[in-house]
């Protein structure tokens, strides 16, 4: 079989996945994830377990083993969803969202044409909203390429429907999203990922990691608006959507302060529902002193953490403790 016929059956396969219905995506996903969870094959499980003590320790350990469980299953069914949503018609894709809460707050935002920055975690199955968002404005978002090239043109064939203007995962592509923005345009954005090289220094959990401060500085330098997305999963068979507006204080001090606003709230959504996440992501180890953690044993690889967030609570007191002024005495 020659390369350009592996590509037309491979593309013919994911198109044919795409159009079953997400409940059968969902079944097939349940029982993959049942087959992972019972033999403890994976070593995706053993990372979700890792993450969930750094996270969450207050967690009992049958609490974290249930959450690890639902996190596979719920993790598994986004993937197979994402299949089914790239490969349906944006009708389609709308009628599987039930219930938009927090609306209100987007046609607010849109109204006023300051630009929109919409802040999306890796949480739950966040490509269904992508249709919804696309009724009302045309969305400038980065994109990096699919290594498989038939599974590339799956995807953007997806955004096409969307009619997304894709750029490119570098300066150029910040530039037109930058003027996009001052335009009155709107941009989607995951931050909660390690980026390629370099990143500050924010806390995720308390721990410092590596991290792209890319959406504090758009939202900074332009005043663009800023809302907070998560879609939730709908037993039915469809999605409810949640559209939050983002504390002030991401438009107050450094980019680095925005970020730190930022992982705040998307802290805060894991800890309500923690077992829509996708905690397979190795997030933990963008840092010098944690560059190792997923090699290391479970106990281990806790303690460091746990030591590194003592470390860094301290450094913060001390930073925010304003020094004692000393009277002299002698002087009066």
């Amino acid at each position: 079989m020659t390369d350009q016929n592996l590509q037309n059956t491979t593309y013919r396969l994911l198109k044919f996945i795409s159009r079953q219905p997400i409940q059968f995506s969902r079944f097939f996903a349940r029982n993959l994830a049942g087959l992972v969870n019972i033999l403890k094959v994976s070593k995706t499980s053993e990372t979700i377990r890792l993450n969930l003590k750094i996270a969450l320790p207050e967690l009992s350990d049958e609490a974290r083993e249930q959450i690890t469980a639902r996190a596979i299953r719920n993790e598994l069914m986004s993937y197979f969803e994402f299949f089914s949503i790239w490969g349906s018609s944006n009708k389609k894709n709308l009628s599987r969202i039930h219930q938009v809460y927090g609306e209100q707050y987007f046609h607010e935002a849109l109204a006023e044409n300051k630009g929109l920055v919409l802040i999306v975690p890796h949480f739950g199955t966040w490509e269904i909203m992508n249709a919804w968002f696309a009724q009302y404005t045309q969305m400038t978002i980065m994109y990096k390429p699919v290594k498989n090239p038939t599974a590339d043109a799956f995807v953007r064939s997806a955004r096409s429907r969307e009619q997304a203007n894709l750029v490119p995962t570098d300066e150029s592509g910040v530039r037109q999203i930058f003027k996009a923005l001052k335009q009155g345009g709107t941009t989607v954005i995951l931050p909660d990922h390690t980026p390629n090289m370099g990143g500050e220094m924010i806390p995720y959990f308390g721990i410092p990691l590596a991290t792209s401060n890319l959406s504090a500085k758009l939202i900074q330098k332009t005043k663009a608006k800023a809302l907070f997305l998560y879609a939730i999963r709908h037993e039915r068979g469809g999605f409810d959507m949640h559209i939050e507006p983002m504390d002030d204080a991401i438009y107050q001090g450094t980019a680095n302060d925005g970020s730190k606003v930022i992982f705040k709230a998307i802290e805060n959504l894991i800890r309500k529902y923690p077992e829509h996440y996708h905690w397979s992501y190795k997030r933990f180890k963008a840092s010098p002193e944690t560059d190792n953690i997923y090699h290391l044993k479970l106990d281990e690889a806790v303690a460091l953490a746990q030591s590194i967030r003592e470390k860094a609570e301290k450094q913060s007191t001390a930073e925010s403790t304003p020094p004692i002024e000393i009277i002299d005495s002698s002087a009066s």
